[in-house]
């Protein structure tokens, strides 16, 4: 009875060793809807971004704070907050999907999944790197939308500096925990 209680827990506690499971709470989304040729930028960086990528599934969820995103200007940052994203009412964003075809080596991939902004959930499809030292699990990508996709809509004065699209692109570095 004492071998077969010395295998079970031997079994449990090499499962929580090997977790297939990566985590961060230091991943960067960082947008750019920046009007070509405008004398200001609209960038906002946020490097509190949280994710989970599962190895053996390749299932990918990405959260961040929109109050995180931080930008040059104070009240750049204050008209995203209050008048473009409504951080109160709409506090997160998010992905949930997947990293198709990943089998534990580093390359590029396509991934797909369900993209949160602004209360809005849309399907995205990009191309992902995914780099993997064994111990550390990089993915980073970038893909454009359409502000008016998540309903987010961008007043006639602020069309100057304000593009109707966004670039985003996002770095995670993931551990196992």
């Amino acid at each position: 009875m004492k071998k077969i209680a010395i295998l079970v827990i031997a079994l449990l506690i090499g499962g929580v060793t090997f977790s297939q499971k990566m985590l961060t709470r230091e991943g960067e989304i960082k947008f750019d809807a920046t009007v070509p040729g405008a004398l200001d930028e609209v960038i906002g960086n946020n490097k509190t971004v949280s994710s989970i990528f599962d190895k053996t599934t390749g299932k990918l969820v990405v959260q961040g704070m929109v109050k995180s995103f931080k930008f040059k200007s104070p009240l750049m940052e204050e008209h995203f907050n209050e008048n473009y994203m409504e951080s109160d009412k709409f506090p997160k964003t998010s992905f949930d999907g997947k990293v198709l075809g990943y089998e534990g080596k580093a390359g590029s991939y396509d991934a797909e999944g369900d993209l949160t902004i602004h209360g809005v959930t849309n399907k995205v499809k990009t191309k992902v790197t995914v780099g993997n030292d064994g111990a550390k699990v990089t993915i980073a990508g970038s893909f454009t939308i359409k502000l008016s996709d998540y309903k987010i809509d961008v007043p006639a004065l602020a069309k100057k500096t304000l593009a109707e699209t966004s670039k985003i692109n996002f770095k995670l570095a993931l551990e196992n925990k």
